[in-house]
């Protein structure tokens, strides 16, 4: 009878003190600290609740944990901290959310001994050696600069790594749709970076004071939320490649963006390139479409009638950006076409006019070579040269070649061309057997090596990881024939 009444009648629900507890202590933090705390700590707590399960998430997702990072890192902006040159961001604690999901995974990492890998781990070891010369010419502050910054760098190797050997691997269709992700996330910012430019929007925490003189007054280069106009100009750059590559790419009769998407891109990347008045990156983009042209050239022979309607095709959309830059922005144009006749003008009587003040640096920099070949063979500390008065004042070389040379050594500039040539034969391999990543890579890689001729590529960490990951895919997509 008791067991049957016991089956029969409900149980009545019991309340267990834990829950109680629980309640009780978010209830008295929630009423307590208002009354203690200031609004910064306030938004603080508010913050990191809300990272929490973003956090969490990406802990337990490592393949779409590249995703989110290389997200934060293009959106969102420097915290007003005064940590470094642009104030602490808030991707690093997600990178570091990536690394404990790597260490909690180290039985899914299979880590290679090919000719990209040797290079990249040279030009890191490069990279951390030299830290302790910095410490040597420097002094230990600017040493542990040089070492946050050098882990900044490592943020894009290790997503290359967790991308192609670890368990960040993707399947190719995932890939493809993770680019698309990306390329919303681009489109994103190249929009904030052209309304930044159209209503000079207040900066970020820290940024590179540069500005154009027009008619109606003093204006801040585009920039969007990066720290200067010239990592908005490469990474546009970048997704410009993109664009194109999907324009003309197609793979088992599909393409990974649709015409229409690809071509608005194309235009909005091309704006917010112009915008920020970088000359380097439109030049690396130029080169970039050579190459693009060079990697297409057999497909258009083979089919004739299909080559004049891309090229022309390619040519109305070039045509369109170009008015719409010039529609959009009138006085913007005539100044920027303006000053591109004046460089061509002035290229020999006043190169270093032409080339930014850099060839004065070049001249410094080769100077100090001259006068100390033993420590341009050793390095004298990874980035120290803008900030050390080893040279007898700051220097920015703004060449990644020269650079690399003075701060790693010689070691570290052989590293550095071995990592470039290691991109172009892995991502041609990738091309040739189809790889839409292989193709808009090797594209872009190319321009990119004309571009560190004129700027410090490897210092923009935030859009580094961007690029790492897409080799990834290429190098993925060359092993797997």
């Amino acid at each position: 009878m008791a067991t049957a009444e016991a089956l029969g009648s409900p149980s009545t629900p019991q309340t267990g003190w834990s829950g109680v507890l629980a309640a009780l202590a978010i209830g008295l933090c929630a009423g307590i600290l208002p009354v203690f705390a200031s609004a910064a700590n306030l938004w603080v707590v508010a913050a990191a609740i809300c990272f929490l399960p973003i956090a969490w998430y990406a802990f337990s997702k490592p393949k779409e944990w590249p995703l989110w990072f290389c997200a934060a890192a293009i959106l969102l902006p420097p915290l007003p901290f005064p940590v470094g040159d642009s104030g602490a961001h808030p991707s690093i604690a997600i990178a570091a959310v990536g690394l404990l999901a790597g260490f909690a995974r180290l039985a899914e990492w299979r880590i290679e001994w090919n000719g990209l890998n040797i290079s990249l781990f040279a030009l890191v070891g490069a990279l951390a050696v030299s830290l302790g010369f910095a410490a040597l010419y420097s002094g230990f502050v600017l040493a542990a600069a040089s070492a946050a910054r050098f882990a900044l760098f490592g943020c894009g190797i290790y997503v290359y790594l967790t991308a192609s050997q670890g368990p960040g691997i993707v399947d190719r269709l995932q890939a493809e749709r993770y680019a698309r992700w990306l390329f919303w996330i681009a489109t994103a910012g190249a929009l904030f970076g052209c309304a930044d430019f159209v209503y000079q929007l207040p900066a970020p925490a820290g940024f590179g004071a540069q500005f154009i003189w027009l008619g109606s007054g003093v204006y801040r280069r585009a920039q969007g939320l990066f720290y200067d106009a010239s990592a908005l100009g490469n990474f546009c750059a970048f997704f410009l490649v993109m664009s194109l590559v999907a324009l003309v790419h197609r793979e088992r009769g599909k393409k990974i963006l649709p015409t229409a998407v690809a071509s608005a891109g194309a235009v909005l990347f091309l704006m917010a390139l112009l915008l920020s008045f970088s000359r380097a990156p439109l030049l690396a983009a130029g080169i970039a479409c050579l190459m693009l042209a060079t990697l297409e050239k057999s497909r258009w022979v083979l089919s004739h009638w299909t080559s004049p309607r891309v090229l022309l095709a390619l040519a109305a959309l070039a045509l369109a950006a170009g008015t719409a830059f010039t529609v959009a922005f009138p006085e913007v144009a005539q100044g920027y076409w303006a000053r591109v006749r004046l460089d061509w003008n002035s290229l020999a009587a006043s190169p270093d006019m032409v080339l930014s003040g850099r060839l004065q640096s070049w001249q410094a920099i080769a100077a100090f070579i001259e006068e100390h070949p033993w420590q341009t063979v050793a390095g004298v500390g990874y980035k120290t040269l803008p900030y050390s008065k080893h040279f007898g004042k700051p220097v920015i070389a703004d060449n990644m070649y020269l650079s690399t040379l003075v701060e790693t050594g010689v070691f570290g500039l052989c590293a550095l061309l071995a990592v470039n040539a290691a991109i172009l034969i892995v991502c041609r391999r990738a091309a040739k057997r189809g790889s839409f990543f292989g193709k808009w890579m090797f594209c872009f890689w190319a321009g990119e090596m004309f571009q560190m001729f004129a700027g410090d590529i490897l210092t923009f960490w935030r859009v580094l990881p961007v690029y790492f990951w897409v080799l990834a895919q290429a190098a993925r997509e060359a092993r797997e024939h």
